[in-house]
């Protein structure tokens, strides 16, 4: 049974990989967190949380336009609800 909030994390992931304002890098960030959501044998918190810090880490890149920045700021708020 696929848990409800790793099922929204990816829901969550997968809108934001589609987002035309987000560069490639960070789509491949994003891509690695989906993979991650897949395929770690690690609990559902510890998924959320390296997921959490993957995107904390890549918003702070300086060639993230503005929009960008604010998408990922909003996805990790999010996924951290989720993770409580």
């Amino acid at each position: 049974m696929v848990n409800i909030k790793l099922k929204k994390a990816e829901e969550l992931l997968l809108e934001a990989s589609k987002d035309k304002g987000i560069p490639r890098n960070v789509k491949n960030s994003i891509e690695e967190c989906i993979k991650i959501l897949h395929e770690s044998k690690e609990s559902e918190k510890v998924k959320l949380s390296t997921i959490i810090s993957i995107l904390d880490e890549i918003s702070g890149d300086p060639n993230i336009p503005l929009y960008g920045r604010t998408k990922i700021w909003n996805l990790v708020s999010k996924l951290e609800e989720i993770n409580i």
